[in-house]
């Protein structure tokens, strides 16, 4: 029996499964038929041309246990970028209700256990849930949907303005090795309101596991919502992470995208401007070495007129690490007095690095203004000189150059903890 078919087969057991709700039940059962009909994307998908799954494919993962003990909440404090936050922590892809801390969420905001919140909120979740991310976008996406239960559904009240970011915290341990693990998260900020969403993938042990991670947002009229995701999953973990939003009339969206762990690592960011006036920023920074597959995909699609996207990657690569960045900008007819910028420019550490970058630009309307642009280089060797004569030790230099380097992306983020905790990761990185 091929591992192929033990994942469909796996998926289609999830779906079987009760679901307690609805809206739950008929998006695994939609997550199971796209996942037996469509399979792992091939490199002959053109989204997938210089990612090749094939070996997880020919691994075997079975689905985390239901409960296991718990780690010491002081493991989790160096994840944590503020402990005053609110926090929602899952461990090997439960909720573990223990190391959460919901109690100085504002009034407007509710966080919820996904399956309690289709019993709670079922209007809402049967109207976003599975929307703006279909069963049937990929094989990731449908296996995702096949065993949607975990994750959380955060509803930020109309013009509620929330000054604290809500963290949520997927940490992995050693008893995740050999296992597969699928969250679904909703967002949906309501008409003026504001929300930062911070999402980490950290990992405690050294083992070998397979996560997905899906995030459907929805940012209505003059809302605007930050989300942070970092992801340090351990080095032999495969991770596949996907934000799909959709945007209203002059709403705001931010996407910053923090890579660094896993041994196989995608992230998908994709949302569609629906209404006049809407913005987006879509920055990412990835930094891989040794053996990493690090990848970057990025659709913004301009449905309506007078908006605009910001988009900015850069990329650190050292060893025989594989970096790929495929970003794509579609301005559709009606999209008329669009302004879209978008950048990916990567350092490459070692002469065994390499990076694909594929910067596109669709454009269907005849009033944009629309600029991409790709660079690869190499790290200064005429400023290395320059630090190393004035005194400062090689390994010190190259550190405060890719600093450099990076702190622009880096720097867009308006949240100063993670900011700093970020700056001090990039820093401490490659110390060879």
């Amino acid at each position: 029996m091929s591992a192929a078919l033990t994942f469909a087969e796996q998926a289609a057991a999830a779906a079987a499964a009760p679901a307690g709700a609805a809206a739950l039940a008929a998006l695994r059962a939609a997550g199971a038929e796209a996942f037996a009909r469509l399979g792992f994307p091939s490199t002959r998908d053109e989204d997938w041309r210089y990612t090749s799954v094939s070996s997880l494919a020919a691994t075997g993962f079975a689905p985390a246990p239901a409960a296991g003990a718990l780690p010491a909440a002081e493991a989790l404090a160096p994840f944590r970028f503020d402990a005053s936050w609110p926090v929602v922590v899952f461990v090997n892809g439960r909720f573990a209700p223990s190391l959460s801390s919901l109690d100085r969420l504002p009034p407007g905001v509710r966080v919820l256990p996904l399956a309690e919140a289709a019993a709670a909120l079922p209007e809402l979740v049967e109207r976003h849930l599975g929307a703006l991310a279909p069963a049937g976008r990929d094989g990731f996406t449908a296996l995702n949907a096949a065993f949607a239960g975990e994750g959380v559904v955060v509803h930020v009240a109309r013009e509620m303005v929330a000054e604290v970011p809500l963290h949520l915290l997927h940490v992995s341990d050693a008893a995740a090795a050999g296992t597969m693990r699928h969250v679904r998260h909703l967002v949906v900020v309501e008409r003026h309101a504001r929300a930062t969403v911070v999402e980490s993938h950290v990992a405690l042990a050294e083992a070998p596991s397979f996560a997905t991670a899906v995030v459907e947002a929805v940012v209505e009229d003059g809302a605007a919502l930050q989300l942070l995701r970092v992801q340090r999953e351990a080095r032999e973990a495969w991770h596949v992470g996907t934000v799909e939003a959709r945007q209203g009339r002059d709403s705001a969206l931010t996407v910053f995208t923090y890579q660094a762990g896993g041994r196989v690592s995608r992230s998908n960011v994709y949302t569609v401007l629906g209404g006049e006036g809407a913005g987006c920023t879509v920055n990412g920074l990835y930094l891989l070495d040794g053996e990493q597959h690090g990848d970057h995909q990025t659709r913004v699609e301009h449905l309506a007129p007078k908006c605009h996207s910001r988009e900015a990657y850069k990329g650190l690569i050292d060893g025989r690490a594989h970096g790929v960045f495929n970003g794509k900008v579609y301005v559709h007819p009606e999209a008329q007095q669009t302004d879209g910028k978008q950048t990916n420019h990567t350092l490459l550490l070692s002469p065994e690095a390499q990076v694909d970058t594929k910067p596109q630009l669709e454009i269907f309307a005849d009033d944009v203004k629309c600029t991409h642009g790709a660079t690869v280089g190499r790290i200064d060797e005429t400023a290395l000189f320059y630090l190393k004569s004035r005194g400062v030790g090689a390994t010190l230099a190259r550190q405060l150059l890719m600093y450099a380097f990076a702190a622009d992306v880096l720097e867009t983020i308006e949240q100063p903890a993670v900011v700093a905790e970020l700056e001090r990761l990039t820093l401490e990185r490659y110390t060879g």
